[in-house]
């Protein structure tokens, strides 16, 4: 399997986050996406190579042109302020403020308006790197669309959080969502993703909630009592031309791989109804037992048996990565789904 990978990523590492009241270093960070890497190299999964750069056409085909805008200039704006450290919101619209007045032209407000939580710090490096993040991952669509059957972008910023116009949870351009409309705009009828990390794909939920070309199936921690909390609901189906497309399968804390598995073999039968031209799976491993941010109870080898059943599908699957913070873990979890899928698909 070909995997597609840009020492880019390194150039975003946001410094701390506030974590049970006290400020730590971020659970996201650059040695994750080397870790996988390293394993990639050692288990010998096939071709690395560097991403080419199909400029922002394709980002603006998912996000607003606004909002990008607004992430490739925050942080020049920030540094001619006279600051220097990490820029973070301290500001979000609540439920009963207005919603649909101008957007603030002040930096702190701007970034309020585009933002839904603290935990997307903007550094100097950050424009470069989920730039060429979104560049990895339309590189890792451009070789299925040539043929392969799978391929694996190694992303770092993840993106499934990332919304239309809106960052949080480490997340600033929404990876799988570009790529899925990539395919559509070449010819695919239909496309569904697979988000199987722990935290609820809030972001790619918004972007097609209200379209019946992307299916979306997400299994993730309860948001009554897990972030990302405002959506990933059982009884959110999708709205319009959507309705019937949106599959949400929301777990209780140390739900272990029976209990997933069950709630993955639904949606992979609700997938392969729906017959897609191409399968992206958001592929999170922080479901793992000893991960730290999260909750559920999954091993190693329950990975193996995870990219089994995505290969049982036989649709063109492309894979991007998302979350996974166990780093001295992530490389095993991420590659063994990647080498459950090839074992399966031969």
């Amino acid at each position: 399997m070909l995997t597609v990978y840009s020492d880019d990523h390194r150039l975003h590492f946001g410094q701390s986050e506030l974590v049970d009241g006290k400020l730590q270093p971020c659970f996201e960070m650059p040695s994750r996406a080397d870790t996988v890497l390293a394993r990639v190299k050692s288990q010998n999964l096939g071709e690395v190579i560097a991403p080419r750069d199909f400029g922002v056409d394709p980002i603006h085909r998912v996000h607003d042109p606004r909002y990008v805008a607004f992430l490739q200039g925050a942080w020049a704006r920030w540094v001619a302020a006279g600051h220097s450290g990490d820029l973070v919101s301290t500001t979000f619209p609540g439920r009963r403020l207005r919603r649909d007045g101008p957007i603030p032209t002040a930096l702190m407000g701007e970034l309020g308006y585009y933002s839904f939580d603290t935990e997307a710090p903007i550094t100097a490096g950050t424009w470069q790197a989920i730039h060429s993040s979104a560049q990895v991952a339309l590189t890792a669509q451009d070789h299925l669309r040539q043929g392969a059957r799978s391929a694996f972008g190694l992303c770092r910023p993840p993106g499934h959080h990332a919304g239309s116009d809106f960052m949080g949870g480490y997340c600033f351009l929404n990876n799988a969502a570009i790529v899925s409309q990539a395919f559509l705009d070449q010819g695919a009828k239909r496309v569904a993703i697979l988000d199987v990390d722990y935290h609820h794909g809030n972001g790619t939920q918004e972007i097609f909630y209200q379209r019946n070309d992307v299916l979306f199936a997400s299994i993730h921690g309860d948001p009554l009592v897990e972030y990302p909390y405002f959506l990933g609901h059982a009884d959110e189906r999708g709205e319009g031309a959507g309705a019937g497309c949106n599959f949400n399968y929301p777990l209780a804390h140390g739900t272990g791989w029976d209990g997933w598995s069950a709630a993955l073999e639904d949606a992979c039968r609700k997938i392969a109804a729906y017959a897609p031209d191409a399968v992206v799976v958001s592929l999170g491993v922080d479901t793992y037992k000893d991960d730290p941010i999260s909750q559920f109870k999954l091993d190693s080898p329950d990975y193996l048996r995870l990219g089994e059943r995505i290969a049982a599908l036989g649709a063109p699957t492309l894979f991007i990565m998302e979350g996974g913070y166990a780093v001295e873990a992530i490389g095993v979890n991420a590659v063994n789904v990647l080498q459950g899928y090839e074992g399966a698909a031969r």
